[in-house]
């Protein structure tokens, strides 16, 4: 079996947070403190920080720094209210975030009904958002041993957007799988499609490839279906931002086209998500509300203006994979392999209403 490195994109320590800013990647690594709640938000916001589960992590500690500011002041649940919004409101696609506050949201609640003192309030909630970081990344590590058996030997694997360390608490989704088949002793190619606008392919997943001595080869987000149609991809793997309860998935632009293509190739297409991706009230993609970013993204590459100026632009940030394009859903608690609304709700052990 082999080592892997142990990438994490953040650290607790003394009660402050760090994170590694991922749009200075992979030219350098630099780490910087989010010491207020609106530091928090403006990371996740500007995507210092991105990916579905690390938003959800960097956000449940951003509430209790957030509460550590406003403990002394009065009436603390109307001021949890306002961070709880603020935060919230940073990026509406993905699911983890609301998840995570929502957690936080409660344990801060029942705190308050303890009469516990503002002390052990802060200490808890800062315990509460470790052990949602500490959970993640143990779903991770089982939704990469549940998966890594998707992915043959000796085979070409197409994943998009970046789904690793760097998105989650340290292991990855999408990546995740790939790390753990590779760790498995798996011979694997990854072709890592660029993903305009923010080249988290290109920036980030070929970076995390790179330390870990994973053979890959970055390509352009429009070859993929050329390169399905020679035979040189065998699987697909992507992540997620958020799960409908009929299996429809929100994931990162160009998600979609990359289903389409492989449904047509008749190649194995896969999604990787923690429980925590699963928004089991909403009932399928088209209640998703989906983000709509600067159209200056997709003008600029970093600094260096790439369009003409006076030429709009259009910057959806995900779209929607519908159940039946998806071959699986890999998830910390098993696959499932008949993806609708009846399987997923009995895998949750939910209620199926007729």
């Amino acid at each position: 079996m082999r080592k892997l490195k142990d990438i994490k994109p953040l650290e607790f320590k003394d009660q402050k947070l760090y994170v590694i800013d991922q749009l200075k990647l992979p030219s350098k690594i630099e780490w910087v403190e989010l010491a207020s709640y609106l530091d928090v938000a403006k990371a996740i916001k500007d995507m210092i920080i991105r990916g579905a589960p690390l938003i959800g992590i960097v956000g449940a500690y951003g509430f209790a720094i957030g509460i550590k500011e406003k403990i002394d002041q009065p009436d603390i649940l109307k001021n949890a209210e306002d961070i709880y919004k603020t935060l919230k409101e940073t990026r509406p696609t993905a699911v983890n975030l609301e998840w995570a506050l929502n957690r936080m949201f409660e344990k801060l609640k029942n705190l308050l009904s303890e009469n516990k003192n503002n002390q052990k309030i802060i200490n808890a909630l800062f315990k509460e958002a470790k052990i949602i970081e500490l959970e993640d990344y143990h779903a991770n590590k089982s939704i990469g041993g549940f998966g890594q058996i998707l992915i043959p030997d000796n085979s070409n694997v197409l994943t998009h957007c970046n789904t690793g360390a760097l998105a989650t608490a340290g292991w990855g989704t999408a990546l995740g799988v790939i790390r753990s088949a590779y760790e498995e002793g798996k011979n694997i190619n990854v072709f890592v499609d660029e993903t305009r606008p923010y080249l988290q392919g290109s920036r980030l997943t070929a970076w995390e490839l790179l330390q870990e001595g994973i053979p890959h080869k970055i390509i352009t987000d429009s070859s993929a279906g050329f390169l399905m149609s020679k035979g040189m991809v065998d699987v697909v793997i992507v992540g997620a931002d958020r799960i409908t309860a009929n299996g429809d998935v929100a994931n990162k632009i160009g998600t979609y086209s990359l289903s389409v293509l492989a449904k047509h190739h008749g190649i194995p297409f896969y999604v990787a998500a923690p429980s925590s991706t699963f928004d089991l009230n909403m009932d399928s993609g088209k209640d998703i509300p989906i983000e709509e970013r600067n159209p200056d993204e997709v003008k600029y590459c970093g600094q260096c203006m790439i369009a003409p100026e006076e030429s709009p632009a259009l910057n959806y940030s995900f779209d929607i994979t519908p159940a039946e394009n998806i071959t699986a859903i890999i998830t910390e608690k098993g696959l499932i392999s008949e993806i609708n609304r009846e399987t997923i709700l009995k895998f949750f052990n939910k209620v199926v209403s007729k």
